[in-house]
């Protein structure tokens, strides 16, 4: 697929493309065909999806479906479980990223992610974001400096935290601890930022900051988040992809899907049928 064009596609469930809107986006992630086994478990079934950049793309779907399986293999991170394995194709901006040319340390610098559960390390907030620029070499503390506070504001959390940047992180609540993981994760300068269902451990106060956050971050990133939260997605997200059993059911933009879904299945599972 082209990494540029003027018609927004997404795909259906059989792999073939569906025009629904007429922007000029470019691909950050093209998903082809793409099956995950874990031993004989199969997990993911021919996946085909198209992910645009400086947009939230949300996957959904019931427990079990493949959601965190699906953006795990985004980052390769789902290659660490020893009984994995994969065909098809993923493409980041253009290459593939199953090649064995492509080194996963390069990968990770591009794509961050945020887990569901806060896990800030032991260490002091200016020290958990200061962490990845040390690791790819910054040591000047004045550089160091400009990069813990510009990811801090990025996270929408350094006017809470500047006066006690060396105190542990482990004093902050969850959802500062979470708008924390957030601001490491924006001090490497990723492309991309996965999200695993980062508002889960969250109260309600903390969960809206954090959607806030989101909004703001899309004008400068590319965000996928899995959530099982439907209000959530269809609060924060441009599009989003339905998964069931494995399988993509249903990828279109969001108020399409929440309003006017194709598939029966993804319009039960949206208005509390099943799931």
């Amino acid at each position: 697929m082209a990494l540029s064009q003027k018609a927004n596609v997404a795909y259906s469930p059989k792999g073939g493309p569906v025009e629904t809107a007429v922007l000029d986006k470019k691909v950050v992630y093209d998903t082809k065909d793409l099956n995950l086994w874990y031993g004989k478990d199969h997990a993911l079934k021919n996946i085909n999806l198209a992910i645009y950049e400086k947009e939230v793309t949300a996957i959904i779907g019931p427990s079990g479906c493949g959601k965190s399986t699906y953006i795990k293999t985004l980052n390769r991170m789902v290659q660490l479980v020893p009984t994995v394995r994969i065909s098809g194709e993923i493409s980041y901006r253009g290459k593939s990223i199953l090649d064995k040319s492509y080194q996963v340390e390069e990968l990770r610098t591009r794509v961050g992610m945020v887990f569901q559960k806060p896990n800030p390390f032991p260490k002091s907030i200016y020290d958990n974001v200061a962490y990845g620029p040390r690791i790819h070499g910054i040591k000047n503390k004045k550089i160091l400096d400009q990069i813990v506070e510009k990811s801090l504001r990025g996270a929408a959390i350094w006017d809470e935290v500047k006066e006690r940047l060396h105190e542990n992180a482990y004093g902050l609540s969850g959802g500062q601890q979470q708008r924390l993981c957030i601001a490491r994760c924006l001090a490497i300068e990723p492309d991309v930022i996965l999200m695993d269902e980062p508002t889960s451990a969250l109260d309600p106060k903390s969960t809206l900051k954090v959607e806030e956050l989101i909004q703001e971050l899309k004008k400068d990133y590319s965000i996928i988040i899995v959530t099982h939260n439907m209000q959530q997605a269809a609060r924060i997200s441009d599009k989003t992809a339905f998964f069931l059993n494995g399988e993509v059911v249903e990828y279109d933009q969001t108020d399409v899907i929440f309003s006017n879904p194709s598939d029966k299945r993804t319009e039960d599972y949206i208005t509390g049928r099943f799931g």
